[in-house]
């Protein structure tokens, strides 16, 4: 099992491209079911989640075909072409699905075009319940008859799904994307109410509009769309990732560096580029991205509630946990997304940080410097959250199982140690 080291210490300097968005990029591969003509994805991240998704598609007899190379140091021009060209197998597996949460999103376009869908309940990072009911519940108000079996998910529409409003009871980005795709073939008219609003959401319905799809209201919390007979292929570029423009751009700050993050967009990250602007970053735009420093008078703590689309997203919650940790003040951190997403807060402490957790909160009290230290990395951003923490630390930080890393960073380690990191990844 590899391991990361890092000596700390130094500040961050030079360009950082940002790839394309995971969290878009799976729903994008599930659409491809829902034609049998060739949907041509773009600007796809090299990441092992990526890689679980195409051996899913594959095992539901989804021709793939790559472009680009995978292994050149980037993923420009790295580009996935999917055709569907019969359903013949409707079975996702438990030994893939396990791998990733993301992996019910086959459901939703496999029950729509084929009428029937066998999924495999989902596993993931051990973050939450993050429950698919409100998926199952959604699709049953279309006409879907559902069934739980031995760990499945037994889902039929012999007959076709039939448009209706459907009001989520909560916020969900798995719900709202896999309503979407199903609705896209259902007959007649779907509305959505209380849809997410996340960016990868919007990238989803945009990609189907170009496959046929009519969807109005993208963007907002209601979208309505206007069943089709059949979808054709497209080719689109997917959106580049907010969370990880917003994690180096908290590696600028927490080493009092200078990156220049290429590729960004901040109308996607204005959330977080609020938050970090009120503790102290200098976020300015350039031609094709963001440029990060720190301001003149340091780091100090700012309380931040992590919400739904457009509030401060969950997903970096963490990594702006590792930066309040040595910030000026105190802060305080609410979660309100998931109730176990305050696992690296023991390891941060491992390393000089003072953490309280009341509940659904933790206080932040930043210190002067942490220390490096042995730790353990939990889930994904738990992870990245870490390496943020040793790149400020003094002293060698060693994080064992970064393998959560791979799900979500594309060659992380080789993309700071280009800017100056002392990092290393090395197998035990």
């Amino acid at each position: 099992m590899d391991r990361i080291l890092i000596r700390g210490g130094k500040a961050l300097k030079g360009n950082i491209q940002i790839g394309g968005a995971k969290n878009a990029a799976l729903p994008l591969m599930a659409a491809s079911l829902l034609t049998g003509e060739t949907l041509s994805l773009s600007n796809l991240p090299h990441l092992a989640d990526i890689s679980t998704m195409a051996k899913l598609l594959a095992e539901l007899g989804v021709d793939i075909s790559m472009d680009g190379d995978a292994s050149n140091g980037g993923n420009d021009g790295r580009v996935f072409a999917m055709t569907a060209g019969n359903l013949d197998n409707t079975t996702a597996p438990y030994d893939l699905v396990r791998k990733m949460r993301a992996s019910v999103l086959v459901l939703g376009p496999m029950l729509a075009r084929a009428g029937r869908a066998r999924v495999s309940l989902p596993g993931g990072c051990a973050i939450g319940t993050r429950p698919v009911d409100l998926h199952l519940q959604a699709l049953q108000q279309l006409g879907a008859d559902i069934e739980l079996s031995e760990g499945y998910i037994e889902a039929r529409a012999p007959t076709g799904l039939t448009g209706a409003k459907v009001t989520f009871p909560m916020v969900t980005v798995g719900g709202t994307e896999n309503l979407l795709m199903a609705a896209s073939l259902a007959k007649g008219e779907t509305v959505l109410a209380n849809a997410a609003r996340e960016p990868e959401v919007a990238d989803l319905a945009h990609c189907l509009v170009a496959m046929g799809a009519e969807i109005d209201g993208i963007g907002t919390g209601t979208l309505t769309i206007q069943g089709k007979d059949a979808l054709h292929g497209a080719e689109y570029a997917v959106v580049p990732d907010r969370i990880e423009t917003g994690t180096y751009a908290v590696a600028a700050a927490i080493t009092g560096g200078d990156l220049t993050i290429s590729g960004a967009r901040a109308d996607l990250s204005e959330a977080v580029n609020k938050v970090l602007t009120s503790a102290g970053v200098d976020i300015a735009p350039t031609n094709d991205g963001i440029r990060v420093t720190r301001a003149d008078g340091g780091l100090r703590g700012v309380d931040i509630m992590t919400e739904p689309y457009p509030g401060f997203p969950t997903d970096m919650q963490a990594q702006v946990m590792a930066l309040m940790a040595v910030a000026d003040g105190a802060s305080m951190m609410t979660e309100t997304i998931f109730e176990n997403r305050f696992m690296h807060v023991p390891e941060l402490c491992r390393m000089g940080a003072d953490i309280n957790v009341h509940g659904a909160s933790a206080i932040v009290r930043g210190v002067k410097k942490l220390s490096g230290a042995q730790v353990m990395a939990t889930d994904l951003r738990a992870s990245v959250s870490l390496v943020l923490a040793g790149l400020a630390a003094e002293g060698e930080t060693v994080i064992n199982r970064v393998y959560h890393l791979d799900r979500g960073y594309e060659r992380l380690v080789d993309k700071l140690s280009a800017c100056g990191a002392d990092i290393r990844r090395e197998s035990e």
